[in-house]
């Protein structure tokens, strides 16, 4: 754990101000969800992610939907990928998204890259975007699905396309 040197006083209503700083650090917005845990006398809040629950279903729906695609499939939470398919090595787990792909996601819409502007979808992968599927439950971005470029394959078709939608709508059902 990291030390700060921040001190916060807890008010009345035992609230307490998490910093500017730190909020822009972590990337926590106003209204995202926090779990509070406690560990020796510690507490310790950590950013929540409704995709992260589902790490075991998201894998295995990554895994048949790159084999369903033949493109590069990962699923990600608002944060990081937390799940991939074949044709993605796993060392992509746990690896921020871009901005541009923070970006898309905001947009609640589906997204298809047809132009010739390089889109990646993960800081430090070198993969380009084909897809990316909003995941939405409650109204909220928690996610999106994910098809990469891929050594078999470098542009979706329709049916590709449609999977993703399919993907992320289950998700968001699950997610409700």
């Amino acid at each position: 754990m990291k030390a700060t040197g921040i001190v916060r006083r807890i008010d009345d209503l035992g609230r307490v101000v998490i910093p500017k700083e730190i909020r822009r650090t972590m990337r926590i917005r106003e209204g995202d969800p926090l779990e509070i845990f406690t560990n020796n006398g510690e507490v310790i809040f950590k950013k929540y992610s409704p995709m992260g629950e589902m790490v075991s279903f998201a894998g295995d729906l990554a895994v048949a939907l790159s084999s369903a695609t033949e493109l590069a499939v990962a699923i990600c939470d608002r944060e990081r990928c937390v799940a991939v398919g074949s044709g993605v090595g796993k060392s992509l787990i746990d690896k921020p998204i871009t901005a541009e792909l923070e970006n898309i996601c905001e947009q609640r819409r589906l997204f298809v890259n047809q132009d010739i502007n390089d889109f990646f979808a993960f800081e430090g992968i070198e993969q380009k975007l084909c897809v990316a599927a909003p995941v939405v439950a409650a109204g909220d971005i928690v996610g999106c699905v994910v098809l990469l470029k891929s050594e078999k394959c470098d542009q979706p078709n329709e049916q590709d396309i449609k999977l993703a939608e399919v993907a992320a709508s289950f998700l968001s059902a699950r997610n409700e």
